[in-house]
């Protein structure tokens, strides 16, 4: 098999990535840090051509992380970094299932794409819950580099979206959710491979 692995992995992990590969994909590696997941492996990667995984992607759609550096330095905001800190809590909502306390308006919502299923039914959250964090460990910091530039970082949570969207085209494409079953892979020309790509573009 075409499978790059790289560290020690339990005989679980490894299989999930072969039965991966199985199905369709043409090139594997498994990361060092990788580890049983949703039918592949967290820290798995599958190449496939003409084709997306489903499960692959996983369920958390739009989730991820950013860091923009500033024109700042430490030593020109130290004095007021409390009151930076505390306008982010006051402006920025934290927490599951939270709504955005500013109403956006934006042409993200003018996306055809908003027409697919399950996207319809969600197009109002999404309006909602843009400007949110999520819970758990996601967060907005502010960090200073070696030469004490300032960087705002956030990890942004996909606040329920992305398992919703994930969910529906698991269904629609008679995949199964779960870790021991094969991933669900569908043609990228296909209706549910073209919808699905869709979806991931807004």
């Amino acid at each position: 098999m075409n499978i790059k692995i790289f560290g020690q992995h339990d005989e679980a992990t490894i299989k999930q990535i072969e039965t991966c590969l199985a199905s369709g994909g043409e090139r594997a590696v498994l990361c060092a840090d990788g580890h049983k997941g949703y039918a592949q492996p967290i820290g798995g990667v599958v190449a496939y051509r003409d084709k997306v995984s489903l499960s692959g992607v996983g369920f958390d759609i739009g989730c991820g992380n950013l860091a923009i550096r500033t024109d700042a330095t430490r030593a020109q905001i130290a004095s007021v970094m409390q009151t930076i800190m505390d306008d982010v809590v006051a402006d920025i909502s934290f927490g599951v299932g939270r709504s955005s306390k500013t109403r956006i308006d934006h042409e993200l919502f003018d996306d055809p794409a908003w027409k697919i299923k399950p996207l319809q039914q969600l197009k109002k959250t999404a309006a909602e819950q843009l400007g949110t964090v999520g819970g758990g460990n996601h967060y907005v910091d502010i960090f200073a580099d070696e030469q004490d530039r300032i960087w705002v970082g956030v990890h942004f949570g996909s606040r329920g979206l992305g398992h919703k969207t994930a969910t529906h085209f698991l269904r629609a494409a008679g995949g199964k959710d779960g870790m021991d079953v094969p991933p669900t892979v569908v043609q990228e020309d296909s209706e549910i491979g073209t919808d699905y790509l869709a979806a991931m573009e807004l």
